[in-house]
């Protein structure tokens, strides 16, 4: 706890500074708002529209910086449309003057605005693109940045081996660059990553350094989300007194330096710890605290979580009427945001509780309303993963028909190159024949070279024609004159033949169409490929059939 109040003073001591000294230069003021920008922006904010007239005609580099700090700013705090139009800025200026750097950052604020308002696979999108673009530069600060978000995109998405392998990239560059900043940053997300994965010991092994990180950094804002992670990594592994130790002392720092969002959060999460270990008079009382926190902040999804949280522990203590009231509250303000997900994980823990109190109605009333919003997020979703398929299947389409058309085209153009060589080679020996042996022996030599690559083509063909079109697997012709060929003679006899049909493929092609029935046949050959890899041969013996020959399997197992 010293060092805590150690860390708060010294940011509340450089914040001080930085507004008693304007004669420092532009590009150190910003500097000085960044740290400040992420934990209390409502702070951060009016400073940062002081110095717009200022940033707005300075180089080129301040001017994105401070656009993009100014865009953070909005976005922290819930100002949307004016922070994605300041992301179209920082675009605009990218593309005139051809700065990567600015592109990167416009993209990665268009992607937090997307993710925000719940538009995820957008948000992705834009993320991955402002990765690539990262990446070509040498700002090290957007490189860190923009791969913490790739990482966290690919986990939502469900990738974890992607995610962790960007996430452990972000820390590797922090680690060599040695700021203190970025080290936290990339730990604490793999920290959290390590908890979505049920890997809590890797997670624990890395608190020590991001603790470490975070008070070399001096920053009390840092250290608070290194504890918000302790605490879900504690909760996970059932440690509730480290997980509300955790709670507690993130909550102090935070409100050791104002960060008023992240104090509701924090009373929200403990409000929730209260809930599950059933103490409701403890959880009424922090989630109470929360709701009269968040007022001010104008934040309706945080609302809507500390109405929700308020509700469930006045049913826990027996006031049903009051309980129902808040969560109702709570479950609008969901509705009018539009976070349908969150809007159905509220009601089953609704009905849930509910059915503890005893009110058996307004359970299945609960579990009713629930079904409903499942049944429209399946559609949702059902609708857009038949809409990628179909985008997938027609781009595979167009390329395979290119390369056919490529390969056409070739095999013609060597045709009537052949053809036109030919000709000339007889009408030389026609015209001078007395004179065409040197002559005829150089055309004979190009002949000869455009017949070898005739050849090539056709054996090409010859290979395509063995193969399924469009799997890559062997076709059924080419494994039947395989086996008709004569084996040489060898030890004992051995090998081994697997048959394998696809049950109720014709349901996929009902269902979903031909598009998503081809995928399917390309996906599970893919498979085949990767795990029968001692395989001599997999076919595609049928439609959905498949058939792999492991000449190499001993007898006794086959």
């Amino acid at each position: 706890r010293p060092r805590s109040h150690a860390l708060a003073l010294a940011l509340c001591a450089v914040s001080a500074l930085a507004f008693a000294d304007d004669a420092l230069p532009l590009e150190q003021r910003i500097a000085e708002i960044r740290e400040l920008n992420r934990f209390v922006p409502e702070r951060a904010l009016p400073r940062l529209e002081a110095l717009e007239q200022e940033a707005r005609n300075a180089p080129l580099a301040q001017r994105i910086e401070f656009l993009n700090q100014l865009a953070m700013a909005r976005h922290f705090l819930g100002h949307h449309p004016q922070s994605f139009a300041l992301a179209n800025e920082l675009i605009a200026i990218g593309r005139e003057h051809d700065h990567a750097g600015a592109l990167a950052k416009g993209l990665l604020m268009q992607g937090y605005s997307a993710f925000a308002q719940h538009r995820p696979g957008e948000a992705h999108r834009l993320v991955w693109e402002a990765e690539r673009l990262a990446n070509t530069t040498d700002d090290i600060d957007l490189r860190v940045r923009a791969a913490i978000s790739s990482g966290e995109s690919h986990a939502e998405e469900g990738n974890l081996p992607i995610a962790l392998e960007r996430l452990q990239a972000a820390a590797s560059l922090a680690r060599r660059q040695g700021d203190p900043v970025h080290v936290v940053m990339a730990l604490n997300s793999l920290v959290r990553l390590y908890t979505k994965m049920r890997e809590p010991e890797k997670g624990f092994g890395l608190l020590d350094e991001a603790l470490a990180a975070a008070a070399k950094a001096k920053s009390p804002g840092r250290m608070a989300t290194i504890k918000n992670a302790e605490y879900w990594l504690a909760i996970d592994t059932g440690q509730r007194e480290r997980a509300l130790k955790a709670l507690q002392e993130g909550l102090a720092l935070e409100r050791s330096i104002g960060a008023k969002r992240r104090v509701v959060v924090s009373l929200i999460n403990l409000s929730d710890f209260h809930l599950k270990t059933g103490d409701f008079t403890n959880a009424a009382s922090f989630a109470e605290q929360a709701v009269a926190a968040v007022r001010p902040l104008n934040d309706r999804a945080l609302d809507a979580t500390a109405h929700l949280n308020l509700g469930q522990a006045y049913l826990g203590t027996g006031r049903l009427a009051e309980g129902k009231r808040q969560i109702e509250i709570g479950m609008a303000g969901y509705e009018e945001i539009g976070d349908k997900p969150e809007l159905q994980t509220a009601l089953v823990e609704y009905g849930l509780a509910l059915e503890r109190a005893g009110d058996l109605a307004g359970a299945l009333q609960a579990y009713h309303r629930e079904r409903k919003i499942s049944n429209e997020l399946f559609e949702r979703r059902r609708q857009q993963a038949m809409l990628d398929l179909q985008e997938k299947y027609e781009g595979d389409k167009k390329q395979r028909q290119i390369e056919l058309l490529r390969s056409e085209n070739l095999i013609k153009s060597t045709e009537i190159d052949n053809r036109r060589l030919q000709q000339r080679v007889w009408w030389l020996l026609v015209a001078v024949f007395a004179l065409a042996a040197t002559v005829v022996g150089l055309l004979y030599r190009k002949v000869r070279h455009a017949n070898a690559q005739l050849h090539e083509k056709n054996r090409e063909l010859k290979q395509q024609s063995v193969r399924d079109p469009l799997t890559g697997l062997y076709n059924r012709r080419h494994f039947l004159e395989y086996m008709r060929t004569p084996a040489p003679p060898s030890g004992a006899p051995g090998g081994a033949l697997f048959l394998l049909d696809v049950d109720h493929f014709k349901n996929i092609n009902d269902t979903y169409g031909h598009a998503a029935g081809d995928a399917v046949l390309t996906t599970i050959a893919a498979r085949l490929c990767e795990i029968l890899r001692v395989a001599e041969m997999i076919v595609r013996w049928g439609g959905e059939e498949f058939l792999a020959y492991l000449p190499a399997a001993p007898a006794a197992q086959t």
